[in-house]
């Protein structure tokens, strides 16, 4: 199992264009030599508002297991990537760095003085580094099996599955709503996007019209104010796994919402990508009311 990774530099020059990013490729290679699907690359300038949003970004909506960043960790006026860094985590994992910091200081003392910090935003992984390409290198070997285990363990039985690197994908169980432009980017970088010649898309939501007007006709039912949703995990994993063995089929991602829902919050997402119209429509046609009909359970409130 291989998880996703996204390689962020922090360089006012390499932003500008004024000065070659080699650490930024030095680290994809390495990855790569691991297994990592990078799917994102960027460099951005060392301002902390810019950083903190390309973190959140790769995690929240390209929803990446493994986030490095390179650069902005020392001690110049301008180097803040720790702080954006530690605004944007929920939890720190101080090890990590403490780590890197004890293999730099076997090479120089000066290795002490590296900022570097480290923690976990949903289930993203995020971890700066230094910014010259041989501490990067240092750096990262000292810490790569460890980060392996950490991150097997933040995608252990029961956590979401959004890193890992399938030929289907599938999200569930988030109180937020993915991005079907990140999807859809990330679907294109897939191993099989070659085959695909068409991408589906079904968004539900939470409508005021009560099911029972809209399926059987009632005309004595009041208008819907929410929504108590949930769905059994097994049941939707195996329709998704289904839908990705017909014919024509390259590419399956889902995502189920869950708890009180209000008027017009969306309940799922489904993208499809298949090789021809036909075989894209049937296997969405057929996912979507496997999911509705057999692994959701909806309760309208009024």
């Amino acid at each position: 199992m291989s998880y996703t990774a996204a390689v962020i530099t922090v360089s006012d020059k390499g932003f500008r264009g004024e000065r070659q990013d080699t650490s930024g490729p030095a680290i994809c290679g390495m990855l790569a030599g691991e297994g990592y699907d990078v799917i994102h690359t960027a460099i951005v300038p060392d301002e902390q508002d810019q950083i903190r949003a390309e973190l959140i970004k790769c995690a929240d909506d390209l929803r990446c297991a493994l986030i490095l960043t390179t650069g902005g960790t020392g001690f110049s006026p301008r180097d803040v990537t720790p702080e954006a860094t530690l605004s944007a985590v929920e939890k720190i994992v101080p090890g990590i760095p403490e780590a890197m910091r004890a293999e730099s200081m076997k090479i120089t003392p000066h290795g002490c003085l590296s900022r570097e910090t480290a923690g976990i935003r949903g289930n993203s992984l995020i971890i700066n580094l230094p910014g010259s390409e041989k501490a990067v290198r240092e750096n990262l070997a000292a810490v790569l099996k460890p980060i392996a285990h950490g991150l097997d363990m933040l995608y252990s039985k029961g956590s979401s599955d959004h890193g890992h690197h399938h030929h289907h994908d599938h999200d569930h169980g988030h109180s937020h709503a993915p991005s079907l432009d990140a999807w859809l980017k990330e679907a294109k970088q897939d191993r099989d996007a070659a085959k695909v010649g068409m991408y589906l898309t079904h968004n539900g939501v939470v409508r005021g019209t009560a099911r029972a007007v809209v399926r059987e006709g009632a005309e004595d039912r009041a208008p819907v104010t929410g929504m108590r949703f949930s769905y059994d995990a097994e049941k939707a994993d195996a329709a998704a796994e289904k839908a990705r063995r017909m014919e024509g089929v390259y590419y399956v991602r889902y995502w189920l919402n869950s708890g009180e829902l209000k008027l017009g919050d969306d309940i799922m997402f489904v993208l499809i990508g298949g090789d021809t119209r036909p075989h894209t429509v049937a296997a969405l046609q057929q996912l979507v009311g496997e999911l509705k009909n057999d692994c959701v359970s909806e309760t309208e409130t009024i």
